[in-house]
């Protein structure tokens, strides 16, 4: 049923573009720089999905999760209704739930802000600088951008801070919301002769719905960029944030019937206690950052940056209470040549490089009462590289068809230390790979394209996935069994942007692609990640859509859905690294999963807006939401199934800004989300634990609840002056 909605879709829209008329459309707003050069989505051969405020200002602005539902083949859900959130693009990702370190990170795709990565070398990413309410754009590559990015194959999130303004101003903004959400954000900008300065500040803070899901977060981020002569320009970025939320932990089945809002506190052998240890997360850090682009002439650019952000990282799990000391430095530089063979003819040529390092110490303290005692025990080093090349030419065989070769080489190295323990061990591995990309694209517009694309992609386990399984542990400090993620993607997709000589349709915007992705050694999660092993081969299949159709009437309806189907190829489980009741369930010490659905993956996700601007009230609107979630499995043996959902959000509101005066303006709005207090669950715990004690009956606690019926409402002044 699902594959025809979908069928029925892209037919809607083929018809409508036989409709199309002659016009011109102008650009502005579309450019794009997460392709590593300026271009717009419709000349590069990847899936590119762009979001601008107007798509997530009307949300609480605490997770990306808000900010990321209308990308199709995008599963972004918050956890426990905080920051802490869990991606997953095309399947990359899927993994990134659990504990062991995962909370509060994600895995698979990289993060950059403001051309700088949140993505550390090792492949993990935290969200502690990111402000969604201070953010002026969003590009999201959901194709394999190896070949551009390196670690990392399931794609790119690049963000953009609020930093493009024309005239000088002053915005204030107060939130309010449920379980006891509060957030007040100040943004200012100025103009400084040719150049522009900005400062956003933000303050969050929220009770959570379940109990022992507090949050709290302060995040400054300023930043001066300016021209220095007529070719070059230099910016000047810097962060920081203190981070702190709590962790409820996941539930049984029977323990979510009884009570949902309750927080994990079994005191099963398996099962940690976070209630009993304060199970926490508390990251103070900063980032400052420099980028310089300089144009030699008209052929010929360079552009580069480098950052250092150093860290202090607290956090109370495991048993025991843990002190990050880290710094991340690096940077990255592009040079770009454009020939012009003849009028038709273009050759454009981008080498670029990437480096990036952190470091640091984790001192390991004994917990008391979910706090840090004064007994020491355990000091250990952890250090992680990440160098990549890469090289890319682009040729315009005419003024419709254009075609990109490209590879990259990346290494990872990772290298621990243990400076404590007598027994302790030391260990160093590095990771190397070279991934391959090729696209086409026809360009029937500036705002029509049809392309194909092949791209190889490398994702190596991230540092705390390199630990090793039980029966290792006393011999090697990283996993020997690990290999890097190899995946290759096959894709093909159109996409347009049309204005319609049509009594009823203003305009409207669609892209479609349809990839396979075929993937070896994908790295599988164990007792809630304690360890990893690697699948032999898994396939995805998938179809995306995304919609956007504007009525003369004021209406505009936007649509993105995703249906695909993921399967384990090749896959043996050893049951000598399995503890039971996981290893009761096998034939002898070994069992196939091959052919069996990929743990975390929903196999269909979709999300529909209804938007309604008030013609004869400039500024009101109101909209409503719909998203629906295919169920899927959080276990390899396809036991443990999470169930599908479907739940709508409702808005009324005045859109940024509402003008009382020539500079003053004034913008809210009030939402009801979860509109009918459906249950559903918001993440699960992959190949999870087994209780053992007659609260959890032996069962598997993986579920953690998504936030019932909620509302959130915002008022803001703008001005400008």
């Amino acid at each position: 049923m699902r594959i025809f909605v979908l069928i029925e879709l892209t037919a809607f829209f083929a018809f409508l573009t036989a409709q199309e008329k002659d016009t011109t459309f102008i650009l502005t707003g579309l450019e794009i720089t997460s392709t590593r050069k300026v271009s717009t989505s419709y000349g590069e051969p990847l899936a590119i999905s762009v979001i601008t405020p107007k798509e997530f200002a009307k949300s609480r602005s605490y997770g990306l999760d808000d900010a990321l539902g209308m990308v199709p083949g995008v599963f972004a859900q918050s956890r426990y209704g905080n920051q802490d959130i869990r991606i997953t693009i095309r399947g990359f990702g899927a993994r990134g739930a659990g504990e062991r370190s995962n909370s509060g990170t994600s895995r698979g795709i990289r993060v950059l802000l403001d051309g700088f990565p949140e993505t550390e070398p090792d492949g993990r990413t935290s969200f502690d600088l990111i402000d969604v309410s201070t953010i002026n754009k969003i590009e999201v590559i959901r194709s394999n951008s190896s070949a551009l990015w390196g670690n990392g194959a399931g794609g790119l999130v690049s963000i953009s801070s609020n930093t493009v303004f024309e005239t000088p101003f002053v915005s204030l903004r107060a939130y309010s919301g449920s379980f006891g959400f509060s957030k007040h954000v100040f943004q200012s900008g100025l103009n400084i002769g040719d150049g522009k300065f900005f400062l956003n500040v933000s303050n969050t803070c929220a009770d959570g719905w379940r109990r022992h899901s507090s949050s709290a977060q302060t995040t400054v981020n300023t930043g001066i960029s300016a021209p220095i002569g007529k070719s070059t320009n230099v910016g000047i970025f810097l962060m920081g944030t203190s981070n702190i939320f709590h962790i409820p932990g996941p539930l049984s089945q029977k323990q979510l019937d009884k009570d949902p809002q309750q927080a994990q506190n079994d005191t099963s052998f398996y099962l940690p206690t976070y209630v009993a240890r304060d199970e926490r997360r508390h990251n103070r850090l900063g980032r400052l950052g420099i980028a310089v682009s300089h144009s030699f002439n008209d052929g010929n650019d360079f552009s580069a940056n480098a950052f250092v952000s150093p860290k202090y990282l607290q956090r109370s799990e495991r048993n025991t209470f843990r002190d990050f000391t880290r710094y991340h430095v690096g940077g990255s530089g592009i040079f770009r040549n454009r020939i012009d063979l003849d009028d038709v003819h273009h050759l454009i040529a981008s080498i670029g490089i990437d480096e990036a390092y952190q470091d640091g110490s984790i001192l390991f303290y004994q917990l008391k009462n979910g706090q840090r005692d004064s007994v020491l025990v355990d000091n250990k080093r952890e250090a992680a590289n990440s160098f990549g090349f890469f090289i890319q030419e682009e040729l315009n065989i005419n003024d419709r068809i254009i075609v990109s070769l490209g590879a990259r080489y990346d290494n990872v190295t990772y290298q621990t230390e243990n400076f404590i323990t007598p027994t302790g061990l030391s260990d160093k591995k590095s990771f190397s790979k070279i991934s391959p990309k090729a696209g086409i694209i026809f360009r029937l517009s500036l705002t029509h394209s049809l392309y194909a694309s092949f791209g190889g992609g490398v994702e190596v386990p991230a540092g705390n996935e390199t630990d090793p399984p039980q029966g290792l542990a006393d011999t090697r400090a990283i996993n020997p069994l690990l290999e890097p993620i190899i995946s290759s993607t096959l894709e093909i997709g159109t996409k347009q942007f049309l204005t319609l000589d049509h009594a009823v349709i203003k305009n409207l915007t669609y892209d479609a692609a349809a990839y396979r992705v075929i993937t070896t050694h994908d790295i599988v999660p164990y007792q809630n990640g304690r360890f990893y092993l690697t699948a032999g081969k898994t396939e995805r299949f998938g179809f995306e859509v995304g919609l956007s159709v504007q009525f003369e009437a004021g209406l505009t309806f936007s649509t993105a859905a995703s249906l695909s189907t993921n399967k384990y190829l090749e896959y043996t489980i050893d049951s000598v690294f399995t503890k039971r009741p996981i290893a009761a369930s096998l034939s002898g010490k070994q069992a196939s999963y091959a052919d069996n659905d990929v743990v975390g993956i929903p196999s269909f996700i979709m999300n529909n807006r209804l938007r309604y601007d008030v013609p004869i009230a400039d500024g009101l609107y109101s909209e409503i939401t719909i998203q629906s979630i295919g169920k899927y499995f959080a276990d390899d043996r396809n036991t443990l199934r999470v169930p599908a959902y479907t739940i709508m959000n409702a808005t009324i509101g005045f859109a940024n800004p509402t003008l009382i005066s020539k500079d003053i303006g004034f913008h809210g709005f009030i939402s009801l989300n979860n509109v009918s207090d459906t249950k559903f669950i918001s993440s699960a715990y992959i190949n999870p634990d087994y209780g053992r004690n007659t609260t959890t009956s032996n069962e598997a606690v993986y579920l953690e609840p998504g936030l019932p019926r909620h509302f959130v409402a915002s008022f803001g002044l703008h001005y400008n002056y």
